[in-house]
């Protein structure tokens, strides 16, 4: 039974209330997140924003040609 399968046969209760749980795990990991790295000390330094920085990829525009 693959997984998609098992989770069509669970009652619409338990769906919900799945899909709410998986949405509270969500938004405390997105609340959570910064308080752990500051303890842990895994906040990014200047350095590292400025190397992130140089492997962003440049987008340059072209002007195109109006031929109609």
């Amino acid at each position: 039974m693959s997984l998609i399968q098992a989770y069509r046969n669970l009652s619409s209760r338990t769906r919900i209330g799945l899909g709410i749980g998986l949405l509270i795990w969500g938004f405390a990991g997105l609340q959570l997140t910064p308080v752990v790295e500051e303890k842990l000390g895994l906040t990014p330094t200047e350095a590292d924003k400025a190397a992130l920085e140089r492997m962003t990829p440049k987008i340059r525009v072209v002007p195109r040609d109006e031929k109609s």
